[in-house]
């Protein structure tokens, strides 16, 4: 079974329906920065939390490793980072190997 300590991070950060949109954005436009973040989720989403309040998700994404950060001169960019997702895919979506533990009616087709 794959190691799965911190998920409940990842589940935690994932649980805000602003924060799963904050990631959408950056899977759609990686290395944003914070007020470029603000400005897509206003005019794209309809999204009017302040400046602060983004800032707060992106640092429980950040803790979570969902979101990485590179500073360029007095630049933040945002970026997203998938890889705290992989033991929950592996743990829960991942079929290979697992034929025999489906569904008897899945098993019957």
């Amino acid at each position: 079974m794959p190691n799965v300590t911190g998920v409940g991070d990842v589940f935690k950060a994932l649980a805000d329906p602003t924060r799963r949109t904050i990631l959408d954005e950056l899977a759609d436009r990686n290395g944003q920065t914070l007020f470029e973040i603000c400005a897509r989720l206003t005019t794209k989403h309809g999204l009017g939390s302040s400046r602060q309040a983004i800032s707060q998700h992106l640092d429980v994404l950040e803790e979570a490793g969902l979101v990485e950060t590179r500073r360029d001169g007095r630049y933040k960019f945002h970026y997203l980072n998938t890889a705290p997702l992989e033991p929950i895919v592996e743990r829960w979506l991942t079929t290979k190997g697992k034929r025999d533990e489906d569904p008897p009616d899945e098993r019957a087709r």
